[in-house]
């Protein structure tokens, strides 16, 4: 069974930074993609990156030259670092992962989601 386990939201200024982790188990962290999705209320859940297992990515047109995806696969996990961050970036902020060579950009791809961790960016 494939877990994932968010961490590293909060409440940041506008401008400021936070880095989010995505601790995978349970799976063969190479075969496998991971995404990065947000929602905030009242809107539908939305792309923000992803990641394959051999390291290629794409990061949605609203957060790039802001996010960055990392993965270091010694601790099997996914990084999510984002910077300059904006009011209309706050939401719940999911990892999602799916056993393929390819990257989805789409959720209903994902059959594997995390709990989610919220960030919110004042103004």
């Amino acid at each position: 069974q494939v877990q994932l386990v968010e961490s590293g939201g909060g409440l940041v200024q506008a401008g400021g930074s936070l880095r989010l982790s995505c601790v995978t188990s349970g799976n063969t962290f190479n075969n496998y993609a991971v995404g990065w999705f947000r929602q905030a209320p009242g809107k539908e859940r939305e792309f923000v990156a992803a990641m394959s297992g051999s390291g290629g990515y794409t990061l949605s047109d609203s957060v790039k030259g802001r996010f960055t995806i990392s993965r270091d696969h010694a601790k099997a996990t996914v990084y999510l670092q984002m910077n300059s961050l904006k009011p209309e970036d706050t939401a719940v902020y999911y990892c999602a992962a799916e056993r393929t060579f390819l990257i989805w950009t789409t959720a209903t791809r994902y059959d594997y989601w995390g709990q989610g961790t919220q960030v919110t960016v004042s103004s």
